[in-house]
């Protein structure tokens, strides 16, 4: 903090620490209710029992025989044919057959009972496991939720302070050009760059844009703002907010060549770039289990729920995890899919580069050409993932290089990477869309033939503003 600045204590943020305090205890109650079953209790064994001698065994002249003096031979023959049902399933091994032939003069209708009896208590154990995988999965989510609020309320406990000083600059500059101004409210995130919250309608008949207020407010605070893109384009005699955020360091500029299985014009591929809080830019590239229009809904669905999820604000892993127990407690039958995500910090310069059961990622500087690779699931297989991730700091000129399986598993096995390497490292070109249609290009020709899987090259370059 500068001189005259001081932090502002928020009691927004305390009841926002409550709430988090309340739904991570909610999550605690749901792991801590019944847990899955591996075996039948004593009291689902005694129910199969008393079931088979009301429906066959009292209608049996040997019944007071075998439930009274022969009790324990009964109940072990019963136990038996459990085991054996357990381990060869309705065909039971010829050994158990023929002590139950024996045995009972009823067999038939002894075995038909106990079978029965068997499936109806595992299709109950399948039903109570289900319940409490997706009474896991709820309290998986209810613990991500809860993190994730702890946190925001931190960095945002952190993040907001006064100064009056700037106050009055930001409202004198503005009074001279015929805006009035309700309040200002002033931010600084993780990298110590600013941002002005800035209440205000214009005076009379007065006209300003709101990039005209949006320089006021650099020149009051001696800082480069920008507005946000969704901004609108004039203050008006109704009070409005405007979100002044500084200006980034550099910009980051896309480019994607893509091709489907056997050259198809529906790919399993899909990607996103998206605008990010905090002066972040997000790149996502996503591959869905199998190719052609169900691996393109399942992709789809993974990049439209991060993209939700993460220009909400939710952190990168914490978005990923949600929705890849979402996935998992949702359906019978597993449907994966890859996530390779991005994250560029356009104040500094740096990357996180975020990998869920994703392909290599390749980034080529002036030093050279490094490949990261992932030994990570993809989403949608188990509740719980581990979630690979890096870090990197890129200069001017740089180009980050995501790339899905079809591009890989084209190549020979064992030679991916290198050969991947050699063609980036190969070519100067720096525009990022010629780049990924070049890399593209040079992995066909490679193979020959048409592709056996969808494939997909997304560059990403970076420079100074």
């Amino acid at each position: 903090m500068n001189d005259g600045q001081t932090l502002h204590n928020s009691p927004y943020v305390e009841q926002i620490e409550r709430f988090a305090g309340s739904v991570k205890q909610l999550s605690q109650i749901f792991l801590g209710l019944e847990e899955k079953k591996q075996a039948f209790s004593d009291e689902e064994i005694e129910m199969m029992f008393r079931r088979l001698k009301e429906k066959v065994c009292s209608k049996c002249e040997k019944c007071e025989w075998c439930w009274g003096e022969n009790f324990i031979h009964t109940y072990q023959m019963g136990y038996e044919v459990l085991s054996a049902v357990d381990h060869y399933g309705n065909d039971l091994n010829t050994e158990t057959k023929r002590k139950l032939m024996q045995r009972c003069i009823m067999a038939p209708r002894f075995l038909r009972e106990m079978l029965e009896g068997f499936h109806d208590a595992r299709q109950n154990m399948i039903w109570i496991n289900r319940i409490a995988r997706s009474r896991e999965g709820c309290a998986i989510q209810l613990d991500t939720f809860a993190d994730m609020l702890q946190s925001s309320a931190r960095e945002l406990e952190e993040s907001i302070f006064t100064d009056e000083r700037m106050e009055r600059r930001i409202s004198g500059q503005l009074k001279k050009r015929g805006v009035k101004v309700l309040y200002t409210q002033f931010f600084m995130n993780r990298e110590g760059k600013y941002e002005v919250h800035v209440t205000a309608r214009a005076m009379q008949k007065k006209r300003m844009t709101v990039r005209e207020l949006v320089r006021c407010v650099s020149a009051a605070t001696g800082r480069r703002f920008v507005a946000e893109n969704d901004s609108a384009q004039m203050i008006g005699q109704n009070y409005m907010t405007v979100i002044c955020r500084e200006g980034p360091a550099y910009y980051t500029i896309p480019g994607v060549a893509r091709i489907g299985k056997g050259c198809n014009s529906i790919s399993g591929d899909n990607f996103a770039m998206m605008e990010l809080p905090g002066g972040k830019k997000g790149v996502v590239l996503s591959d869905g289990m199998g190719s052609g229009e169900t691996a393109c809904r399942e992709s789809t669905l993974v990049v439209e729920l991060l993209e939700e999820l993460l220009e909400a604000g939710f952190p990168e892993k914490t978005a990923i995890q949600m929705i890849n127990t979402t996935l998992v407690m949702g359906r019978e039958e597993i449907h994966y899919s890859t996530v390779d995500m991005t994250i560029f910090d356009l104040y500094n310069g740096e990357c996180e580069i975020i990998k869920a059961g994703a392909s290599s990622t390749f980034i080529r500087s002036k030093a050279g050409v490094e490949h990261l690779n992932s030994t990570s699931l993809p989403i949608g297989v188990i509740n719980s993932i581990e979630i690979d991730s890096v870090r990197r700091q890129l200069e001017d000129g740089d180009f980050i290089i995501m790339v899905t399986d079809g591009v890989m598993d084209a190549l020979p096995v064992g030679e991916q990477d290198l050969l991947l390497e050699t063609i980036i490292k190969g070519t100067a070109i720096s525009n990022p869309k010629e780049l990924a249609h070049h890399i593209l290009q040079q992995v066909l020709s490679w193979t020959g033939r048409e592709p056996e899987d969808d494939m997909t090259v997304l560059a990403v370059g970076i420079w100074k503003a």
